[in-house]
């Protein structure tokens, strides 16, 4: 999971700076927050168990991030998220060894790292309006409208047999009584309503609809979170 937040974000951070209208300072900041989270993503392996390719992947995320830490080339900012993605294929394809759905768990592995990194890009770009006021708006609307076209692929996957429709059903175990399937199914709905409304705040002209939307996204964090993450474990 942790590999999954590190690539995904980093790959965000290309797609937001792509353009070369974002301060270096806010390349310098994404870089580090998702170099941690791949090394850590290394740490966690030595205690749940040791996968090769996924985890020397996660290293080589950390380090390339660190390394292009001071880059103008915003190209290399791909490099780190490519073999991490590389990580997260083989880490799922572990995962699901034994499996009947081999496909759909990858699937919903990849979708999750797209979707887990834009909504946590999203929040970290709002948070840079106030070192940088003078950003386009344009560039935080367009990430958000990304995370709005994810979600509902992120849904679906979920979905997709065997998928929390049987938990929802009762034919899955939560272990909870069904609580845990009615949560995911409020953490989905509740991402929707945040990125519509964030969207809205952001068609506002005043320059606190940017503060509006970062805390939008702040609570579209968790409650994305919780319609990946419980899905996953429901599922797993």
């Amino acid at each position: 999971m942790l590999l999954q937040w590190a690539t995904g974000g980093l790959f965000f951070l290309w797609f937001t700076t792509r353009s070369h209208e974002i301060g270096r300072g806010y390349g310098w900041l994404i870089r580090g927050t998702y170099a941690a989270i791949a090394a850590g993503a290394v740490a966690s392996a030595y205690a749940i168990g040791w996968v090769p390719v996924r985890d020397v992947s996660a290293g080589i995320v950390a380090v390339v991030s660190l390394g292009t830490i001071r880059r103008k080339d915003v190209r290399w900012d791909l490099v780190a998220p490519l073999v991490g993605l590389v990580g997260v294929v083989v880490g799922a394809l572990d995962a699901a060894t034994g499996t009947a759905d081999t496909v759909v768990s990858l699937l919903r592995v990849l979708v999750g790292t797209f979707f887990l990194g834009a909504v946590s890009d999203a929040m970290l770009l709002g948070h840079w309006y106030l070192v940088q006021p003078g950003l386009p708006r344009k560039i935080l609307n367009e990430l958000v409208v990304t995370v709005r076209w994810i979600l509902p692929v992120e849904i679906v996957v979920m979905l997709l047999p065997t998928g929390m429709l049987s938990v929802l059903g009762g034919s899955i175990d939560d272990g909870w009584g069904g609580m845990l399937g009615w949560f995911w199914l409020a953490c989905a709905v509740t991402t929707a309503v945040l990125i519509e409304v964030t969207i809205r705040a952001l068609m506002e002209r005043s320059y606190s609809a940017v503060m509006a939307a970062t805390g939008l996204m702040y609570l579209a964090i968790l409650t994305a979170f919780g319609a990946d993450l419980v899905a996953r474990a429901v599922l797993a």
